[in-house]
């Protein structure tokens, strides 16, 4: 059954970025930023809606009182692409870091160029981390919201990996909140298999967490015992005492969700 409600799932998916390409992306250019968000966030409802119904999947979203007016830094567990798409919707405009090959790709790639993301390189940590703090302050300053996955990368239901600071440099730098966000959805998305499984997918937005006068390393304390508690409580899979030791170094917190995609 799940696997005939996923190849479903996927009829709806295909189709409406198909649409999306054909209808949406030709008048995007044409649109102040915000209006150009909405246009194209539009494929993004229905995406989050089609998986519901599809694939049997009941949504528990909490905390969108603690939306700040103004912009700020959404840093988010990362497990798959189902939050790279629903995030887009919580604050836009918002300005995501992702991986750079992900702008490539035909159609969600082309819309992706429109919404001003930081295109990182993943083979150039350093020049990374650079482009992070610099893009990530600018887009802030414009009155874009930036969001940064700190793990660096998808990390499966049950695992555990180190946060990166850039997200907290840029929130402490620009002055403006960190919106911490916890969810389950590797749980009912799976990150690495495109079978989907049904059951409750858990969204938490926590209250802004201040950056005035506060060093980046104490602003990611608080936002990894927040998204990390909530997670023992949303998550079906439990979860690791601590992080293990990271061996390599990683580019800051950029999306890596596996085409096809549009955030």
């Amino acid at each position: 059954m799940n696997v005939i409600r996923s190849l479903f799932f996927y009829a709806g998916y295909f189709l409406a970025m198909l649409l999306s390409g054909l209808l949406l992306l030709p008048l995007a250019p044409f649109l102040p930023l915000r209006s150009r968000y909405r246009l194209l966030n539009l494929y993004n409802h229905v995406v989050i809606a089609w998986f519901s119904i599809t694939c049997g999947v009941r949504y528990d979203f909490r905390g969108r009182e603690h939306v700040p007016e103004g912009p700020c830094v959404i840093l988010s567990n990362h497990q798959c692409e189902w939050e790279t798409i629903y995030l887009q919707l919580i604050k836009p405009p918002v300005c995501t870091v992702l991986k750079q090959e992900l702008l490539n790709f035909p159609i969600f790639g082309w819309g992706l160029r429109l919404l001003k993301p930081i295109a990182l390189d993943r083979s150039r940590p350093a020049r990374a981390m650079k482009q992070v703090l610099i893009q990530g302050k600018a887009r802030l300053d414009e009155g874009l919201s930036v969001l940064i996955f700190p793990e660096g990368t998808r990390v499966p239901p049950g695992e555990r990996r180190r946060y990166n600071k850039s997200g907290a440099v840029i929130a402490c730098r620009a002055g403006v909140p960190v919106l911490p966000v916890a969810h389950n959805a590797g749980e009912r998305w799976p990150g690495r298999h495109w079978v989907k499984n049904p059951g409750r997918l858990s969204l938490e937005i926590g209250p802004p967490i201040e950056t005035d006068g506060r060093t980046a390393e104490a602003v990611l304390v608080d936002v990894e015992a927040w998204i990390e508690g909530r997670l023992t409580q949303i998550s079906d899979v439990p979860r690791p005492a601590s992080e293990p030791a990271r061996k390599t170094r990683e580019p800051p917190g950029e999306s890596q969700a596996n085409p096809p995609m549009r955030p």
